[in-house]
């Protein structure tokens, strides 16, 4: 079924209590996870990525609550579970309808769940979530915003989506910086607030930096489309941030995981592609980027400073110190 379909069955309250949710939109497979597992007094039990173990998993489906409450299962992964370990997890909600079992498919082979036949015979509510449309994705977003106490309009939603590319897990975080305002936000405090982590052509640039190619065409481009010193230069502060968190982690734990470090699950060509520039550089390198980074972003927040040029000259130190 589809998110329509899902949504007729909560508002009718003929929902399950198990769920197999897939598809390419990780936001909407969390907000529906979030939503539905937002039982009183349940017990839940959550599982990602590596940490799945079947004999727990199935044993917290199971075993009775003392107290009359619900058990809630929930598993977070990119990798499938095993199809036999997934069908006796389902059966015993289908014994059990006091608890409630979610398996959050984050890969990208759609095809096994996106089948009628997967789950023929059970009651398992199989949901496949399409990245939201325009619409959705601004009303997704004034929703959260409202539960957030943000004052934020239709115009003002649909800059701050535009600045992500559409993007509709980072525009809802970037509300927390707004929830200081005892006002309605307008588009001019977004600009001064927010990167727009979805650019494109500013996001290829700070690769072009990293990659120690020529950089002055693509700079020059940047500033003339509307972009200002001091936000290149935080943007790349962040992306050299970014990429220091994606290199201890690799450190620590051998391989990166995106929920963990960057707090959402990214395509997996995005966590390969940081991965692999992030192990590229020492961890004393990060240290000498980010201080040139920060005393730079300081001169240029001095009167009567000629930004372009402390800017140029930055990024020609920063690609030497790579």
């Amino acid at each position: 079924m589809y998110k329509n379909e899902l949504d007729k069955a909560i508002a009718n309250r003929s929902i399950s209590n198990s769920f197999v949710f897939f598809g390419e939109s990780s936001f909407l497979i969390d907000m529906y996870t979030k939503i539905l597992s937002h039982v009183e007094d349940a017990s839940i039990l959550t599982y990602y990525h590596d940490e799945y173990n079947f004999s727990s998993a199935k044993a917290h489906l199971s075993q009775a609550s003392l107290f009359g409450d619900r058990n809630i299962l929930i598993i977070k992964s990119e990798k499938k579970v095993p199809k036999k370990e997934l069908d006796t997890l389902l059966g015993l909600c289908e014994k059990n309808r006091d608890n409630i079992f979610f398996y959050n498919y984050y890969g990208s082979d759609h095809k096994t769940y996106n089948n009628k036949k997967a789950f023929a015979g059970k009651n398992t509510m199989s949901v496949r979530f399409f990245h939201p449309k325009e619409y959705e994705a601004q009303n997704i977003l004034l929703h959260v915003a409202e539960e957030k106490k943000v004052q934020i309009d239709k115009f003002s939603a649909s800059h701050l989506l535009n600045l992500h590319n559409g993007d509709i897990a980072l525009a809802c975080n970037e509300l927390d910086k707004f929830r200081i305002f005892d006002r309605a936000i307008t588009t001019k405090d977004i600009d001064t607030l927010v990167y727009g982590l979805g650019e494109v052509n500013l996001d290829d640039f700070i690769k072009k930096l990293l990659l120690k190619k020529d950089f002055k065409d693509d700079l020059k481009s940047i500033l003339e489309h509307g972009e200002d010193e001091i936000r290149v230069l935080n943007s790349l502060t962040a992306y050299i941030t970014q990429l220091y968190m994606f290199n201890i982690y690799i450190r620590v734990n051998g391989a990166p995981n995106a929920l963990e470090i960057l707090g959402y699950p990214a395509p997996k060509f995005v966590v390969d592609e940081k991965a692999t520039l992030s192990i590229k550089f020492k961890p004393e390198t990060y240290f000498q980027l980010h201080k040139l980074l920060l005393e730079s972003e300081l001169k240029m927040k001095g009167s009567h400073i000629d930004k372009n040029s402390i800017l140029l000259s930055t990024l020609i130190r920063f690609q030497k110190l790579l």
